[in-house]
């Protein structure tokens, strides 16, 4: 109940936070708080907010996984080359998000299996991954054939409007709730929590430690693939040069969120109120032709400020 509420603190204020951004923005550009300007907000924020759902179970549960991004780009290739192969469009999809599922099972195998850091092993997997994406690319991008993927995450077409937001976006909703849902009332939910509180305590007290840390490596892996089928839609393509460092802004989203990098504390609503944020500072401060260089700053302080934070609440509880 403590860690609800405090949940529910943190979710507050994180929303109050957009808020006064949004507005802020919205003061300095009329056309920030536009229909379209929203809509535009919520395409952008989509890869990165089904990233952070699988990186949300990962951190709670104590973890870290540095090879999101390589993740994306190699489930871009797989899908640009089945799509050139001749198969489905929704097969493609689906061998694509498995292969990001197959690669967060390889994590977590290492971390569960043989006991390796996780730190350690998801560096690795980061240029293994990447590698392969780049040698089945034959180091360049993979071209495929128009289908209805590149419409997941598109500006909506006329005769479309009625659906307020694309397809991407309601699959990110849907996502979200169901991601939730897990964590907070399911006993595997519960067990991510108590072995990011305490590991060892947990291990004392019968909980399947090796089985679950698996699972939250797979199911990182798994929303790492459907955030690599958005990253296709966009680029319509298959890049393996793409998404260099976006395992930087999934976890800046999270922990932006409220999540411990220490584990026993995240919220999937958090992680996705960290990724709107990030997405509504970049915006706004483009909109207004501030530098890139000033979006990175302004981007690392919020980081910086959100664990330093984290470790005053942490302090308070302890």
């Amino acid at each position: 109940m403590n860690r609800l509420t405090s949940s529910t603190k943190s979710l507050v204020g994180l929303a109050m936070a957009l808020v006064v951004l949004f507005v802020g923005f919205s003061l300095n550009l009329p056309q920030f708080a536009t229909l379209r300007n929203v809509e535009t907000l919520a395409r952008q924020s989509t890869i990165v907010s089904i990233a952070a759902l699988g990186m949300t179970f990962i951190i709670v549960a104590g973890g870290i996984d540095l090879s999101i991004g390589s993740i994306v780009a190699f489930v871009t290739v797989v899908i640009a080359a089945l799509l050139q192969a001749g198969v489905d469009p929704v097969l493609a999809a689906g061998l694509g998000v498995l292969a990001g599922a197959a690669c967060g099972a390889l994590n977590g195998g290492m971390i569960s299996g043989f006991k390796v850091g996780p730190f350690i092993v998801t560096l690795g997997s980061l240029l293994v991954i990447r590698g392969i994406a780049k040698g089945l690319a034959h180091e360049q991008k993979i071209d495929a054939p128009a289908s209805w993927l590149s419409e997941l995450v598109a500006v909506l077409p006329p005769d479309r409007k009625w659906m307020l937001l694309p397809p991407g976006v309601w699959v990110l909703i849907a996502l979200a709730i169901l991601s939730s849902l897990v964590l907070w009332r399911t006993v595997f939910g519960r067990h991510v929590f108590a072995i990011g509180s305490n590991e060892r305590a947990a291990h004392y007290c019968g909980l399947p430690v090796s089985r679950v840390k698996f699972g939250v490596y797979v199911l990182g892996g798994f929303f790492a693939g459907i955030a690599g089928l958005m990253q296709f839609s966009r680029l319509t393509v298959g890049d393996p040069t793409v998404a260099v460092g976006l395992e930087l802004d999934v976890i800046a989203a999270v922990v932006i969120g409220g999540a411990s990098l220490s584990g026993g504390h995240g919220s999937i609503m958090g992680s996705i109120l960290g990724a709107f944020i990030m997405t509504t500072i970049r915006a706004g401060c483009s909109q207004m032709g501030l530098p890139n260089w000033v979006q990175e700053i302004v981007t690392g302080v919020i980081i910086v400020l959100s664990v330093g934070l984290d470790r005053l609440r942490a302090a308070r509880e302890a």
